[in-house]
């Protein structure tokens, strides 16, 4: 049917009024599972530091009658440490953009720091992952903190040509290989042995899929009443111990699916450790013109309380 001559359509009406909700809608991830399951600690230092100890090998000991005592080594503690680290988000809103009526927002200062928050965390998450090179940093270099990949010495499994990190050097990568089962349990007994008791395989989603093929702890059944195909594994029982397979958007690579480590964790060896009144300050900035200013950081390190306890399956495909 034609349209008459002369109706009015909205295409040409002038004054009809938009239809905006009064909602913003954002799906961008913001947990951060290390830090989650990692302890809080508190550095009194930029240079926060710690003690390890370690018990000799158990061995014979059998004793003479009346024998007089002899005295065997004492048992000295090892000082580890790792640097604080700054990491910071910025605000600048012009007074008029907080003065108009807003859509979703009464005030864009307020959502913009919001999000700056936890953009902060998400930040941390991805520093704390990396494989950056611990910096100790001067007045024109900003320090960096030894992160989670860098401290894995004990129990590594490693393609050729790799090798583990240390106080002032990143991890260097080696040739990439495929996840197995049998990889992993060699590292859950690796950190058994030394006294270690993983109980989190943290890990990208890539490496949380090859995962969920293992045989070892895996129970894939079809429920007819429900119709639903169970096909994950959520736990993994081994001969060494329980993990909970913790997926994470942080991990190397995982960003693109192509996550290169899974990590071994027991979360009580793990902290995260601000300096005090620092570890989610706001900074109200002098105003120099007509616009808003904040910023908001966080200073931290990370506390790897025990590496032996931990274990690490890297260079993955």
């Amino acid at each position: 049917m034609a349209i008459l001559t002369n109706t009015l359509l909205t295409f040409s009406a002038i004054g009809n009024r938009e239809d905006l909700l009064d909602k913003i809608y954002n799906i961008s991830p913001t947990d951060v599972p290390l830090q989650s399951m990692a302890d809080e600690s508190v550095a009194k230092a930029t240079n926060h530091e710690w003690q390890t100890e370690s018990l000799t090998a158990a061995a014979a000991n059998a004793q003479l009658q009346g024998d007089d005592i002899s005295f065997g080594a004492a048992i000295l503690t090892t000082r580890v440490g790792n640097r604080t680290q700054i990491s910071r988000k910025e605000v600048i809103v012009a007074g008029t953009q907080e003065a108009v009526d807003k859509a979703g927002r009464n005030s864009e200062m307020v959502r913009q720091m919001a999000n700056k928050r936890a953009e902060l965390q998400r930040d941390k998450e991805f520093v704390l992952c990396s494989n950056q090179a611990p910096v100790t940093g001067n007045s024109t270099t900003a320090p960096q903190l030894r992160p989670l990949l860098s401290w894995y010495s004990t129990n590594v499994s490693g393609g050729a040509g790799a090798a583990n990190g240390t106080s002032s050097t990143a991890r260097t990568d080696g040739t990439q290989r495929t996840l197995t089962e049998a990889l992993m349990v060699a590292q859950m007994q690796n950190a058994w042995i030394n006294g270690g008791k993983p109980s989190v395989a943290l890990c990208g989603p890539k490496q949380r899929g090859v995962i969920s093929t293992f045989s070892g702890g895996a129970t894939k059944f079809y429920s007819i009443e429900d119709k639903n195909l169970k096909a994950t594994i959520s736990v993994y029982e081994g001969d060494f111990g329980t993990l909970k397979i913790v997926p994470s958007r942080f991990t190397r690579g995982a960003a693109s699916g192509a996550d290169r480590e899974v990590h071994l964790l027991d979360p009580s060896l793990l902290a995260v450790a601000y300096l005090p009144g620092r570890k989610m300050k706001t900074i109200d900035v002098a105003v120099t013109g007509d616009a808003e200013k904040g910023a908001i950081l966080s200073e931290y390190t990370l506390e790897v309380r025990q590496e032996a306890g931990l274990a690490l399956v890297a260079d993955l495909t």
